[in-house]
């Protein structure tokens, strides 16, 4: 069993204490991998049971297995933070003070509420003290608290926050769009319609001209 990192553990106290953490019951180790699949799959053939749906088809034999795999090895796999991604800085020696904005970040997550997927795109920006953060890392990061049941809101925040926490900067924006199919497939079904939320800190929020510019490489149609 892999064990938690420091900086793993450290993200997910700050994120505790700032009442940023998804709604997680304590104890996730007390059952192994694989008795957990185990359980998935029990109850995923239940409801498929429940749908009157026939279990002894080629088709959907082995549907819960598949299912308690994907839950706990992809989609829902942020819900460990064994998982959290290794995270690497390298020291501001040249001493930026510009912005550096990542844009195009693929989100696909979960909605918590009906369990079907959102997703979208996400652009952060920051301007750096003493670290700056290997590029990639700020997608794994974001890829890591979209793999869980998640609402957008605070999905948005948790980004920023952890970011924020790990590069030791108060400099920090996101934006967040993203499309969820409870509203596409099911209620009121429409196709069209875009969820934008964000967070600023620092200079971002407090200064009209970084907040401007920031904004200015967002395209809001």
């Amino acid at each position: 069993m892999k064990k938690i990192s420091k900086v793993a553990e450290l993200v997910y106290n700050a994120l505790l204490e700032k009442n940023l953490e998804n709604p997680i019951l304590k104890g996730y180790n007390d059952i192994s991998e694989k008795e957990r699949e185990l359980l998935i799959a029990k109850h995923i053939y239940k409801i498929m049971n429940c749908l009157n749906l026939d279990m002894y088809n080629d088709s959907l034999a082995q549907t819960p297995n598949r299912v308690a795999k994907m839950y706990l090895n992809e989609i829902f796999s942020g819900l460990n933070y064994e998982n959290f991604p290794k995270i690497t800085f390298i020291n501001n020696k040249i001493k930026s003070r510009e912005m550096i904005i990542i844009k195009n970040i693929l989100l696909i997550s979960t909605c918590e509420h009906h369990f079907l997927t959102m997703h979208g795109t996400a652009t952060i920006a920051y301007i750096p003290q003493d670290k700056i953060i290997g590029l990639s890392k700020i997608n794994r990061i974001a890829r890591f608290y979209c793999n869980r049941p998640q609402i957008q809101e605070r999905l948005t925040k948790q980004i920023l926050f952890v970011l924020k926490l790990l590069l030791e900067t108060n400099n920090i924006a996101i934006i967040v769009k993203m499309e969820h199919f409870c509203i596409k497939a099911r209620g009121v079904s429409d196709a069209n319609s875009r969820t934008i939320t964000s967070s600023l800190k620092g200079l971002f929020k407090l200064d009209a001209t970084v907040r401007n510019d920031f904004f200015s490489h967002e395209n809001f149609s």
